[in-house]
């Protein structure tokens, strides 16, 4: 694994100033164009509106100090409000626009313009994480490990420190693709050797009271609940269960349940939601957060100070998420700008599938190096596991991989 960059300053001013020398004979610079559509508004909007301003706030960066010489990026951001139908008109006028690389967000929509990404041969980088974005695709790239990835690696860190007998476990799901895409892979990798009994999968509503459904869990000796949905629904379950008092203060914690869940569902939105009762949550994702110290957490803070953001978007893991895909974005256009390529769909294509190996990329974002290739569609493959201690996440141990999901692909 490439070692880690400590911080944006020191890359910058050395990709700038060796940028820079060559720009002279680029006057007045060229203007690459991005496309954005997203759920700023409507639902899951808790989660798309700081990802914008992280994309936003990024490609401001990019054009303000200079990164691609003088060359910028126009990335044209489109509320969808979580609607495909919206999505697919949005998508049709950035194409009319001319862009280069497109950014998707919602699951439904990854799926329904699949074969339209194929057709127009542009590649694409969406906020959704779902294996099945990837098949039988080959413009769409994962940002981070899938949900599948991530919930089989939480059912793994259930089994690798459970006491006891097999543990039994419940999947707390979101009604959607987004939800039901893991609960095969969970079940493969049981299927596969994974230690632990799947009870029963749970798809949540607009319920406001979760105390029957948890209570039959209890019934039948559930231990662990891994959730794949978003915050909201996780905050309610986990104030059902605080006045039901059965969240586990231990890990494993008998007669209790144990509650886990994938990158959507936590953050410091679940926090704020949930309260107290948030307390010993455990969460995934391959991103860095700014409750824990670092050269990620500095770069995310200052970015977000620079262009007026408050201290919520500041310290959203959605936010950076943003950051992300806008600095992969970049970082493509940067290098074939290198070798001197003109800038096309065709050539940020080919330098996507070239970034592995020593070509691998970590941005200070990440728990791991960005890598794809023809046959890597995922780009981060380390996720991190974090645990609220005294309101705020704090990571658990080193990066991880899964095991089972090579084991099941």
């Amino acid at each position: 694994m490439k070692g880690r960059n400590t911080g944006w300053i020191r890359l910058l001013l050395t990709i700038t100033l060796i940028i820079g020398m060559s720009s002279y004979a680029n006057a007045g610079g060229k203007v690459y164009k991005v496309g954005l559509s997203l759920a700023i508004t409507g639902p899951t909007s808790d989660a798309g509106n700081p990802y914008a301003k992280g994309v936003e706030d990024y490609f401001r960066f990019v054009n303000d100090t200079k990164l691609l010489g003088e060359d910028t990026i126009d990335c044209t951001i489109k509320d969808d409000q979580y609607q495909t139908d919206v999505t697919k008109r949005n998508f049709e006028d950035f194409l009319d626009q001319g862009i280069v690389f497109y950014l998707n967000y919602s699951t439904g929509s990854t799926l329904a313009l699949k074969k339209d990404f194929d057709e127009v041969q542009i590649p694409v980088l969406p906020a959704s994480f779902h294996a099945g974005n990837v098949e039988d695709s080959k413009y769409i790239f994962l940002p981070i490990a899938s949900y599948s990835e991530q919930a089989v690696s939480l059912a793994e860190y259930v089994v690798k420190n459970h006491k006891g007998d097999k543990p039994k476990a419940a999947m707390f799901i979101h009604p959607s693709a987004f939800g039901r895409g893991p609960v095969s892979d969970v079940e493969k990798a049981v299927a596969a050797g994974l230690a632990m009994e799947i009870v029963e999968v749970v798809e949540h509503g607009n319920d406001l009271d979760n105390t029957a459904m948890l209570q039959r869990l209890m019934s039948k000796g559930v231990q662990y609940v891994i959730c794949q949905t978003i915050q909201s629904p996780v905050a309610t379950m986990l104030k059902d269960a605080s006045r039901l008092s059965i969240i586990a203060k231990t890990f494993g914690e008998n007669g209790k349940i144990t509650f886990l869940g994938a990158h959507y569902t936590g953050g410091n939105d679940l926090i704020d939601l949930a309260g107290n009762a948030a307390e010993n949550f455990l969460w995934t994702t391959s991103y860095t957060i700014t409750s824990e110290p670092g050269p990620g957490t500095d770069a995310q803070l200052e970015l977000a100070k620079k262009y007026g953001r408050d201290e919520k978007a500041a310290n959203s893991h959605n936010y950076a998420n943003g950051i992300m895909v806008a600095q992969v974005t970049t970082e493509v256009i940067r290098r074939a700008k290198e070798k001197g390529l003109e800038i096309s769909r065709k050539t940020l294509y080919d330098e996507l599938n070239a970034m592995n190996g020593d070509n691998s990329y970590q941005p200070p974002t990440t728990v791991g190096p960005v890598t794809y290739s023809l046959t890597d569609r995922a780009g981060v493959d380390s996720l991190q596991i974090y645990s609220v201690q005294q309101g705020k996440f704090r990571k658990i141990g080193e990066p991880i991989t899964s095991e089972y999901m090579k084991k099941i692909k």
